[in-house]
């Protein structure tokens, strides 16, 4: 199969925001090329990705990571047979335990105030849900066996689990450090977004006036609460990249394979983590998008910033990175010979000046973003076709 490679590479304006806190609720930043910048953890770019596959893709071909295998597997398996219902949990938790997975007594009270012994697993476990129907039907195999302790001897726990992967399990992966052979490698790379210029944070100090009061003749009747909030506001370069021969041995299907190519590209342009999202309104969509296609291997675009971005002669920041980002990737292919077999490219406004004026001009072919992903499954489809 042909060597396949998809680099995702994107410019995006952010207005004042926190997107992505640390531990002391700052937005987070990083030293690159001797100045402070803006950060956004891959992490949560991923998850913003993922929950965005959620319209992209049919549920039957995602995950879900949880704590709570067992329960999945015995609403799965009652809902295959309701005449388990009463051994199913039981039933439940001894597949799961053989597939390796160490699972743990949790007591959970409900909004009721009952309370009830539940079987978890101690960390999250990344699952298909074609997994747990696996899972599921297992349960039914050892509920109808006449020797159901000789049955669940017999099971091989872990080939439930080492196949049938979902979209997501393939691309993000899934690490289980005590049981290394259920561990599934990422076919998919998020690098941590920087903004291309040095950033200093921000804060915003605010009152919450307390209407009743206000109305009162107290002597202190003003706010109720003040506080401050720390932002900052960048442009940031985004990229991503994704092993499609990884990907199709994975998921064994071509056809899945281009599915889940096309929803990936999508919704890492198209999403954003919604940390304090509701405080600043901070969703943008991107301003440039380069998508190119490899046979050698991925390439981060990043050096293109490792001096800092400045307004050069009046032209504005936006235009001045997205030459930047153009001439780079113009010049990994010219020097090391690393060239894209595909590439389009999706800007606007100054971002698309920028890319024009640069020189030689946009690295890839005009197109819309619908356009984009429409001829990136035509072009993966073809790379893909003679999976067997």
């Amino acid at each position: 199969m042909t060597r396949t490679i998809v680099d995702v590479h994107i410019l995006q304006s952010v207005p004042p925001s926190n997107i992505n806190r640390d531990d002391t609720g700052s937005p987070k930043t990083a030293i690159y090329g001797g100045v402070r910048r803006a950060r956004v953890s891959s992490q949560a770019w991923k998850r913003a990705t993922r929950l965005a596959f959620d319209s992209l893709l049919d549920r039957s071909e995602l995950g879900v990571r949880t704590k709570r295998v067992v329960e999945l597997v015995v609403e799965r398996a009652t809902e295959l047979d309701p005449s388990v219902a009463e051994n199913a949990a039981d039933l439940a938790a001894s597949v799961v335990r053989s597939t390796g997975l160490k699972l743990e007594k949790v007591t959970r009270t409900k909004s009721s105030g009952a309370e009830s012994v539940n079987a978890e697993t101690g960390y999250l476990v990344f699952v298909s849900r074609l997994q747990v129907d696996r899972l599921a039907r297992a349960v039914l195999e050892i509920a109808a066996a006449d020797d159901p302790d000789a049955a669940l001897k017999a099971l091989k726990g872990k080939s439930l689990l080492d196949t049938a992967h979902s979209v997501d399990l393939a691309l993000f992966g899934r690490m289980v450090a005590d049981v290394s052979d259920l561990n599934v490698d990422a076919c998919a790379q998020v690098a941590h977004a920087l903004s291309v210029h040095a950033v200093d944070n921000e804060y915003d100090y605010f009152t919450a006036v307390d209407d009743v009061k206000q109305q009162s003749e107290d002597e202190d009747a003003g706010a109720g609460m003040i506080g401050t909030v720390e932002f900052n506001s960048s442009t940031l370069y985004r990229y991503a990249t994704v092993d499609v021969d990884r990907l199709a041995e994975s998921l064994g299907d071509a056809s899945a394979t281009t599915r889940a190519v096309q929803a990936f590209v999508q919704a890492f342009a198209e999403s954003m983590p919604t940390g304090k999202q509701n405080t600043f309104a901070n969703r943008t969509l991107p301003d440039a998008v380069l998508v190119m296609v490899r046979d050698t291997q991925p390439v981060n675009l990043v050096g293109a910033f490792e001096e800092p971005v400045t307004a050069v002669r009046g032209e504005p920041r936006l235009g001045v990175a997205a030459a930047r980002l153009a001439d780079r990737a113009r010049e990994v292919a010219d020097t090391f010979g690393q060239v894209p077999v595909a590439g389009w490219a999706v800007a606007l406004g100054n971002a698309r000046q920028g890319l024009e004026g640069a020189e030689g001009g946009a690295v890839g072919e005009w197109t819309t973003l619908p356009g984009l992903y429409e001829q990136l499954g035509t072009t993966v489809a073809g790379r893909v076709g003679d999976l067997p």
